[in-house]
């Protein structure tokens, strides 16, 4: 028998009505980086980072990414450190510096595959772009440290192409070329094209 409680809860639903089915979670949003080196796909965080992805997309849709390049390798140890992508300050593709985002805010890390953009001081960072290869949580933000504790935004995570990344991260460096000294690639990764994933 039913509790007068019970009874009177069910008193109130119409009986065959069912629940509305929630939305579809919108589909991610993903880009496709092709490189003389292979294929590399990323999925960007935009919800945790619409600043940061924002900036990244105006560079892929207006095409400033065709035709440059994977041109440094930071090769810590064997698999892990990080390789370095982008415009390099060329004026016909520079666009405003923007916001920075740190990850204390966004709640994003530094693992393994994730995508982060590179800067001098906060708010400084263009169309320059870093990829990890391996965890690297000294890149986070660290309100512990001291001075600019702010680390680098992260937005993004590789979903197909890692061994692409490490391979270039294994490409040769040019021990004098550049401002940092043995890790400019010797022979710099073209990007052929960067576009939306449809």
């Amino acid at each position: 028998m039913l509790s007068p409680l019970f009874a009177l809860l069910l008193a109130g639903v119409p009986q065959g009505a069912s629940t509305p089915a929630a939305a579809p979670a919108p589909a991610p949003t993903r880009v496709a980086i092709e490189t003389t080196a292979g294929r590399i796909v990323i999925e960007l965080a935009r919800a945790q980072a619409p600043i940061t992805t924002a900036n990244f997309l105006r560079y892929v849709d207006g095409k400033r990414l065709n035709g440059t390049n994977f041109y440094r390798s930071v090769k810590v140890a064997p698999g892990f450190g990080f390789v370095q992508f982008g415009i390099r300050n060329e004026p016909k593709r520079i666009l405003p510096p923007i916001k920075h985002e740190p990850t204390t805010q966004t709640g994003l890390k530094h693992l393994d595959g994730t995508i982060s953009i590179a800067r001098l001081a906060p708010g400084s960072a263009r169309g320059d772009f870093t990829i990890m290869v391996g965890d690297q949580p000294s890149l986070d933000a660290d309100p512990t440290k001291p001075g600019d504790n702010l680390g680098y935004a992260a937005f993004g995570q590789v979903v197909e192409g890692k061994e692409v990344i490490a391979r270039i991260l294994d490409t040769a460096t040019d021990p004098n070329a550049g401002p940092f000294k043995g890790e400019m690639l010797a022979k710099p990764v073209q990007i052929t094209s960067a576009a939306r994933v449809k």
